[in-house]
């Protein structure tokens, strides 16, 4: 019953850390803090529409990475187009959010993009 009970406890503690990981990545860049938006919703990771996409939604990202300040903002997939769905479309920041889910869009899965607009970002390091 103890092992029971430590197991339960344990598995309670593994979801909670896991729970509120990673909710945006970059892919397709030379680095860790360049490449394609890719956020995680519902469990998929989709992309980001490009289209009105600047430095304070950039910068959202490199902070929510600990890459820095941005470089760059990017759209028309200047990293390669990505596939699945394209989840943030109009996104607005005001570029002090901790995290890009918590910036402005027109809401999840809602958009008339395609991946030729996709979003990517270069932010200027904490390279590791």
């Amino acid at each position: 019953m103890e092992r029971c009970l430590t197991l339960i406890l344990l598995t309670t503690v593994v979801k909670l850390i896991t729970a509120d990981g990673v909710n945006v990545r970059l892919v397709g860049g030379h680095s860790r803090c360049s490449g394609r938006v890719e956020v995680l919703h519902r469990g998929q990771w989709g992309t980001v529409c490009g289209g009105d996409w600047d430095l304070a939604d950039a910068s959202v990202v490199c902070r929510e990475l600990d890459c820095g300040e941005p470089v760059d903002a990017l759209g028309d997939a200047y990293f390669g187009p990505g596939s699945g769905p394209i989840w943030m479309s109009f996104v607005i920041c005001a570029g002090s959010e901790s995290t890009l889910k918590n910036c402005g869009s027109v809401g999840w899965g809602k958009s008339n993009c395609d991946h030729s607009k996709d979003a990517g970002v270069i932010c200027s390091g904490k390279e590791f």
